[in-house]
């Protein structure tokens, strides 16, 4: 039996050379592919929630991975269909998403880690969402580094992409590469599983299912078409020129510069080379010169173009009748937006792109130090409606009152998180300087949180809990509360000390390609086949995992004697004990153990 690592090296080398896939359903009777699975997704939020069955990841065992294996293999598994709830949207509309039961989970992303390993080095370098080491922060950064120049920006959305998708379309691209009509039978049924809403089952006729493990990658792979087409046809028919043609007015006026100086009428020199500063160096109108840049991150797209207005506008014109013929899919007419680069901006991934002017930016000799540089920045209005949250409708600072049961360090740690969220997403932003005002509100906020909790006034919360740290050789004053343990560091939760320096290499925190080097600790401890609590093996009872949501609902057994298995979870910090089925069985339904815990020597 091939491990994981060595299944999806081999499909990542044929990816890498384009060769067709075959035989790949077989790849699915692997469990070592399913418990990697398991190892990945068991973390999920999700991991917890029911769909339209009871099955969660509590419970899980190797027999589960066999059953599944076992009806793969006879091609009797069936996809159940996925609850339908809804989110809220920032327009006040709501997006449907699709619980999966926990099964469906696992073997989608058994799924996608075939798929991904095989597909991803076939996927254009401009497409940056949902994909391994790729995500906003790379896509702001290739249009920062390579859009220089830039006259137009076309804004792309596809109008209910995920919804809009074709099944029969989506599979005639998959069987393009992959030539195994079993497992592209598996993934039309998961395509037409349907939905519960109401309890009422709804047919599914086009699109993936939001919310499952494999739409982002059945996405792309869709939207792929639409980057192959922009790169081989559109960038090439509009990209012309090696180079712009100097602007004669820029040169007059440089050379007349020059002239004066050697005449020694510095003064007029100098007010003449600030004349020819404010132009361009080369000529922004040159008819013989065109590029095109493009990238694209999920559905939404953007496109920077040198040229005129009406070449712009044939550009929009050609994606949208591709998008309509070719992949059945529809330009929203009211997010599709052409902007001039240089006196509008654009929005993409929410961050506002335009084209700087010449005569902004200077450094300490005058000189002119961006030259059409790209410009990314946090939108006001993004800076407002954070503000907002945080103020009632005459703009007074308010408390929250839903955190007022909450301890002070939870309060503490809640508000730095979610500051520290918010800025490091606009980490490219030339004008993140301006989240100064955000943090004075939430500040204000989480004093005003605090006094209201403790009935004190808010000078008192600041001489009890100020402190000064450094952060990057700079000083900040701080909002900081310390919890002392006994043996271990203390835990500290802190307010303030984030620096709003602007970055444009911040590290990327999004996911990172995973091709399997080993397993991971829960994988390791259910192959040991032990019960962790009594120490049955797999050879006298049935090995099962339990898991909980997180390590705070262990806390719900403080004030009284804590159970030994809550002990040993806890001191593992831990939100999973492997357990026979008699054991977990007692742990789920709150029994008394009726099995004794192993001793320590026994443990080691």
């Amino acid at each position: 039996m091939r491990e994981t690592q060595t299944i999806l090296q081999l499909l990542r080398e044929r990816g890498k050379k384009r060769l067709p896939l075959e035989r790949v359903y077989r790849l699915l009777y692997n469990p070592d592919l399913f418990l990697t699975a398991y190892g990945r997704i068991y973390r999920n939020d999700g991991a917890l929630t029911k769909g339209t069955t009871e099955e969660t990841a509590d419970g899980m065992g190797m027999d589960k991975i066999t059953k599944i294996i076992d009806d793969l293999r006879h091609e009797r598994y069936r996809w159940s269909p996925a609850k339908r709830v809804y989110i809220p949207k920032k327009n006040g509309t709501k997006r449907p998403l699709g619980v999966q039961s926990w099964s469906d989970k696992l073997v989608q992303e058994v799924i996608r880690l075939l798929l991904d390993a095989y597909l991803e080095p076939q996927f254009s370098p401009h497409s940056h969402g949902f994909r391994p080491e790729r995500g906003c922060h790379t896509a702001l950064r290739e249009i920062y580094h390579n859009w220089v120049g830039s006259v137009w920006f076309i804004e792309g959305d596809i109008s209910k992409c995920f919804d809009a998708l074709s099944h029969d379309l989506l599979l005639s691209i998959l069987r393009e590469t992959i030539k195994d009509e079993r497992f592209l039978r598996l993934i039309s049924g998961l395509l037409k599983a349907g939905y519960l809403e109401d309890w009422r089952w709804n047919q599914t006729y086009s699109g993936t299912p939001q919310g499952s493990i494999v739409s982002p990658i059945l996405t792309n792979l869709y939207l792929d078409k639409l980057d192959k087409f922009v790169e081989n046809v559109l960038i090439p028919q509009y990209t012309k020129g090696t180079k712009r043609k100097a602007n004669k007015a820029y040169e007059k006026l440089m050379h007349r510069a020059s002239y004066l100086a050697r005449k020694g009428r510095k003064e007029e020199a100098h007010r003449v080379r600030k004349q020819g500063q404010k132009l361009s160096s080369i000529d922004p109108q040159d008819p013989d010169y065109r590029r095109l840049r493009y990238c694209r991150y999920a559905d939404d797209f953007l496109l920077g173009f040198v040229g005129t207005k009406g070449e712009a506008e044939e550009i929009k014109q050609r994606l949208s009748v591709f998008l309509e013929e070719e992949l059945k899919l529809e330009l929203s007419e009211a997010k599709t937006l052409i902007s001039h680069a240089r006196t509008e901006t654009a929005r993409f991934l929410n961050y506002e792109i335009h084209t700087l002017q010449e005569d902004t930016y200077r450094d300490r000799r005058d000189r002119r130090t961006l030259n059409g540089g790209i410009g990314l920045r946090v939108p006001e209005e993004v800076i407002k409606a954070k503000c907002q949250r945080y103020r009632s409708h005459n703009q007074k600072v308010l408390h929250r009152t839903e955190l007022i049961n909450d301890s002070d360090f939870s309060i503490i740690a809640l508000y730095q998180a979610e500051h520290r969220g918010l800025v490091e997403y606009y980490r490219l932003a030339y004008n993140l300087h301006r989240f100064t005002t955000l943090e004075g509100v939430m500040e204000k906020s989480l004093t005003k949180t605090l006094a209201t909790k403790h009935k004190v006034s808010v000078p008192k919360v600041y001489r009890k809990y100020q402190a000064t740290v450094r952060v990057e050789k700079k000083s900040f004053k701080v909002l900081q509360i310390t919890i002392e343990r006994e043996d271990k560091k203390p835990l500290i939760a802190q307010w303030g000390g984030i620096s709003l320096h602007w970055d444009i290499k911040a590290p990327l925190t999004d996911h990172q390609m995973f091709l399997g080097p080993g397993r991971s600790e829960l994988e390791k401890r259910l192959l040991a086949d032990t019960c962790e609590y009594c120490g049955t093996t797999g050879d006298v009872e049935r090995i099962e995992v339990h898991h909980i949501r997180a390590l705070k609902d262990l806390a719900t057994y403080d004030g009284r004697e804590k159970p030994a298995w809550v002990k040993i979870m806890a001191a593992r910090k831990r939100k999973t004990l492997v357990l026979c089925a008699t054991c977990h069985q007692d742990v789920t339904y709150g029994r008394q153990m009726r099995r004794k815990p192993m001793s320590n020597s026994r443990k080691r």
